[in-house]
């Protein structure tokens, strides 16, 4: 067909766009292949979800106080002031609770030195308080830490263990360490065990020593042949097990801590959580006490020596009364030992503070903590210098407790700390040597007074004289030992009163718990959407990558030019189709082609349609043939040129010689009125190609 329209057959610029339409239609093609997909991807899911140990997470919420308590923070109060802010203390105690010392105190006090397990059908569970055996260690014998001994029940009486492990390491229970010899840990190349014991019956060996025990809870029809082990464990493996748990604010304003720990055992998860805020209760709690503890025995100490003192002067004064018959002091005799009694108690109060100040200086000086200060004002003393030197050490003090929770001491941090304390304890050392010297000077002036009273007793009579020694004597240790024990009975007070200045808000639950891992549902909508995307991603690209034309559509995304029509496939022995079979589809077709080009010629009678294509049996020979029969069998003088001069497949059709054509015409041996044929369909001619020239013709 003739045609002026130069554009390009092809137009690579042209914008692509998804026929949403048409791309479902082809995943419909496909209905199976998403069946398929989609099936397998649940089966896995099924799979992942039935196999796979489910993972709790159990909680728990502490509040902590505003100012930081416990050790520290009580000689804080006692003291009188308070450092910090609560942002502060709030990451202080989170450092509490994260600490390796904590969770070695919560792990101990669960005992679980033994765990045991079931295995059943590829999932290992462990029997946290439900197993049918108890497994009894020698603590005095090295056991394999980490080995797994199965136990097999054969009756009430009798049982099968069976061990066999390598590499195992011996641990000490009762050291709470790994067994060394020569500094040494001893690793046993293997454990290999294979033997029926009854129960009760002391297992032992070179490398292991305990006693399996039967349990109430046993029920044969359950336990009888269940596959059970159970291991010993090692308390650094024990902390280094527990210590995933997170601990965060639960919001920024708020105090409370929560606590999240995420394990296969829901029971022991909440039993852990549980000990370690119980643990972090008591420590803050016997940091308290032991402030009083230590101010009672101080007391105590004292006590000591004023008792007997007390109880020698009452004897002397109650010998001396019985002796003289003298009952009381007369009334010039008690002015003076009323005087003198209060210049007694006066040095007797410098004298107990001076002893507090030489425990102080000891203490400060030799001492690296003031955990367990006895604080001044569980001895009366309130020198606000003093007070307040000693509040700036416990702060520095509470800042490196608080770096170290985090941190080494080979942090520089540290030690720019440690001489900051260095300091601090210099200044508290100088500064309780001027308050001794300003008591010293206190007590010597006492003294001069008592010496200026005693020259006014010289001039009563002896018997007086004697007497109010006695009196001031008995009075003196009596007064003091009052004090002492006015003092002993608060700090045992304060002791009995003590509560943790924290305390838990919730404590962890394990009922209702759901695991947060695998989420089966999630696992399963996952796996549908999978099982549909995927499918769909590989229709779509296998699409979008195939170049070659599928269906007219690709045609029409394709090219701007329009499509005249689609010929079935020839599946006839037949090529001739239109004129052998010209009720059949694919007779039809080439009607509904003829059609259309005689539509798109526009009453222009003469028309000249070139078919041609980019390589061999592309459907050339079929196309022409049948395209020129159907435009002759519709009464239009048709000529068929064969245009095919390297492989000329024609004439065959018709039945014609290839003797001469349009090669021999080209070439001036033939004359054209010779190579024009007719053909038995009525007005149609062909004009052959003729014979295949010895070189390519360009």
């Amino acid at each position: 067909m003739n045609t002026n329209d130069q554009r390009p057959y092809l137009d690579d610029s042209r914008e692509e766009s998804v026929d949403v339409k048409q791309l479902l239609f082809k995943f419909l093609r496909y209905w199976y292949f998403f069946a398929i997909t989609v099936f397998v991807a649940l089966i896995v899911a099924f799979l992942f979800n039935k196999y796979t140990k489910p993972v709790y997470e159990v909680s728990s919420t502490v509040l902590i106080q505003d100012t930081k308590k416990g050790g520290m923070a009580d000689v804080q109060s006692l003291l009188g002031v308070g450092f910090g802010n609560s942002q502060q203390n709030l990451q202080n105690e989170i450092g509490v609770l994260n600490s390796n010392s904590l969770v070695v105190k919560a792990v101990k006090s669960m005992n679980q030195k033994v765990s045991y397990f079931s295995e059943d059908n590829f999932i290992t569970s462990e029997l946290y308080k439900t197993s049918p055996i108890t497994v009894i260690p020698d603590t005095t014998h090295p056991q394999p830490a980490n080995i797994k001994f199965y136990i097999s029940i054969k009756n009430t009486k009798q049982f099968e263990i069976r061990a066999d492990g390598e590499n195992a390491k011996l641990y000490d229970f009762s050291l709470e360490e790994f067994y060394t010899q020569n500094d040494q840990e001893v690793i046993v190349d293997r454990i290999d065990l294979n033997k029926s014991y009854s129960f009760g019956e002391t297992i032992e060996t070179k490398f292991l020593k305990f006693k399996v025990l039967l349990n109430f809870n046993y029920n044969s029809d359950k336990h009888l042949n269940q596959k059970i082990f159970f291991q010993f464990n090692d308390l650094p493996g024990q902390v280094a097990a527990f210590k995933n748990y997170k601990i965060e604010p639960i919001n920024r304003e708020a105090s409370i801590l929560e606590i999240k720990l995420k394990g296969n055992s829901v029971e022991k998860s909440v039993d852990f959580l549980n000990t370690l805020t119980n643990e972090y209760l008591a420590r803050g709690l016997n940091k308290k006490n032991m402030i009083a503890i230590k101010t009672i025995e101080f007391i105590d100490r004292e006590l000591i020596g004023i008792r007997d003192s007390l109880t020698l002067a009452e004897v002397q004064l109650e010998n001396f009364r019985r002796d003289n018959q003298i009952m009381q002091l007369d009334v010039e005799a008690q002015q003076v030992f009323e005087y003198m009694k209060d210049l007694d108690k006066q040095k007797a109060e410098l004298l107990m503070k001076g002893k507090y100040y030489k425990y102080l200086k000891t203490y400060i000086e030799e001492r690296n903590d003031i955990d367990d200060l006895v604080v001044p004002s569980s001895m009366g003393v309130e020198d606000p210098l003093l007070t307040q030197l000693l509040a700036d050490l416990t702060h520095l003090h509470e800042e490196k407790s608080a770096l170290l929770l985090t941190s080494t001491r080979k942090n520089p941090a540290i030690g720019q700390i440690e001489s900051k304390i260095k300091n601090a304890k210099a200044n508290l050392v100088e500064n309780i040597k001027n308050i001794v010297n300003t008591s010293n000077i206190a007590i010597r002036d006492i003294e001069e007074r008592i010496v200026t009273q005693t020259a006014k007793i010289s001039s009563l009579p002896s018997s007086q004289r004697e007497l109010l020694s006695f009196e001031r004597k008995f009075d003196l240790n009596n007064n003091l030992y009052t004090f002492l024990l006015q003092r002993r009975a608060e700090a045992q007070i304060t002791k009995a009163s003590n509560l943790p200045d924290n305390e838990i808000v919730d404590e962890a639950i394990s009922e209702g718990k759901m695991p947060v891992y695998p989420k089966k549902s999630l696992n399963y909508l996952i796996a549908l959407l999978l099982g549909l995307i995927l499918p769909a991603i590989y229709i779509y690209l296998k699409d979008y990558l195939n170049d070659k034309i599928m269906d007219r559509s690709d045609v029409e995304r394709a090219t701007h030019y329009p499509l005249v029509g689609v010929i079935m496939h020839n599946n006839r022995d037949s090529k001739l189709v239109v004129a052998e079979s010209p009720k059949s589809s694919i007779a039809g077709s080439f009607r509904s082609v003829r059609t259309n080009l005689l539509y798109m010629a526009k009453g222009n009678e003469k028309q000249t349609i070139l078919v041609t294509s980019d390589m061999v049996a592309a459907g050339k020979t079929f196309i022409s043939t049948n395209l020129a029969t159907i435009y002759a069998l519709n009464g239009r003088r048709t000529l068929l040129i064969g245009f095919d001069l390297r492989k000329p497949k024609i004439f065959q059709e018709f039945g014609l010689s290839n003797t001469e054509g349009a090669s021999s015409y080209l070439i001036g041996k033939s004359q054209l009125n010779k190579i024009i044929h007719k053909t038995f369909v009525e007005n149609l001619d062909i004009l052959l190609a003729g014979p295949v020239p010895p070189i390519r013709l360009s």
